[in-house]
């Protein structure tokens, strides 16, 4: 993982819409929860990505954005996104580009850790958390990372 106080490395990547985003476009309305997940429609990857669609309200006061990354294509994102009424963008980054600049490429390469990113407005890494399988651990740092909220600059 990247350590706090790091400059967030820049990225392009497509959203489930097929809409490029940017980190620098993300961080335009404030501080931004960037998580990456190892695949659409598993039963980990999916109970977190619903933790995060059932917190909007709570992430929004805290002026937080929540954006999740993972190597399946834009159509796998537009269909997880759908059936689970997912009200956050979610990255496609089939060559593990980002996966690879924010150091959560899994073991020799193969599938993707379960790594979240507080990063502030200022593009710096406030905090991080490599949750792995411990699903409880991702769930604090979402936690935490909502009582900082606002005042991340």
């Amino acid at each position: 993982m990247l350590a706090k106080g790091t400059k967030a490395p820049g990225f392009e990547l497509p959203d489930q819409d097929g809409r490029k985003r940017t980190l620098k476009s993300l961080l335009a309305d404030g501080p931004l929860i960037l998580y990456f997940y190892p695949a659409d429609f598993t039963p980990g990857c999916t109970k977190e990505a619903c933790s995060f669609r059932d917190l909007h309200q709570d992430l929004m006061k805290a002026q937080l954005r929540v954006v999740g990354v993972s190597p399946q294509d834009v159509e796998s994102h537009r269909r997880f996104a759908e059936k689970h009424g997912l009200n956050f963008p979610l990255l496609a980054d089939p060559d593990k580009v980002a996966v690879k600049a924010y150091d959560v490429d899994g073991p020799l390469g193969f599938g993707v850790r379960r790594g979240t990113y507080l990063i502030g407005q200022d593009g710096r890494i406030e905090d991080s958390v490599l949750a792995d399988l411990r699903i409880g651990a991702h769930e604090a740092f979402v936690t935490n990372a909502m009582q900082k909220g606002a005042r991340i600059k």
